[in-house]
């Protein structure tokens, strides 16, 4: 699957739609990010890849919607599995790395790491109260 852009009304149907979505936050402007494209175009279309959602978001267009995740630098990727954000990282990767990252994203144990974050979340909550 080549890479798609989307909108911020778009943006949570993507994520909530597919198991795996890598994010590409870009913007026309940003030398990096134009170094970084054809990487990620590459990627997405690799055939052992299809079943992954690679969207881009222009920041330059979509500020909202980069205000609301905080982006503050460009690139920055961000990969959500099973609607939950395991990995954000500003700066470009190259293909040996993005591969990598995918792969590790692939091999985690998602009950194991819902559990994780709700232990995560009980501990923030008990240091409220």
């Amino acid at each position: 699957m080549a890479t798609r852009d989307i909108k911020a009304a778009e943006f949570d149907s993507t994520v909530e739609g597919s198991d795996i979505v890598i994010v590409d936050f870009w913007a026309e402007s940003c030398g990096p990010c134009r170094s970084f494209a054809p990487v990620y175009e590459q990627i997405s279309n690799q055939d052992e890849y299809k079943d992954i959602v690679f969207a881009k978001v222009d920041t330059a267009v979509e500020r909202e919607l980069a205000g609301a995740f905080q982006i503050r630098s460009i690139p920055t990727i961000m990969i959500f599995r099973e609607q939950v954000g395991l990995y954000r990282q500003p700066g470009a990767l190259n293909a040996e790395q993005l591969t990598d990252l995918i792969e590790q994203i692939r091999a985690l144990d998602m009950d194991e790491v819902r559990k994780e974050i709700a232990t995560q979340e009980a501990a923030q909550a008990d240091k409220i109260n």
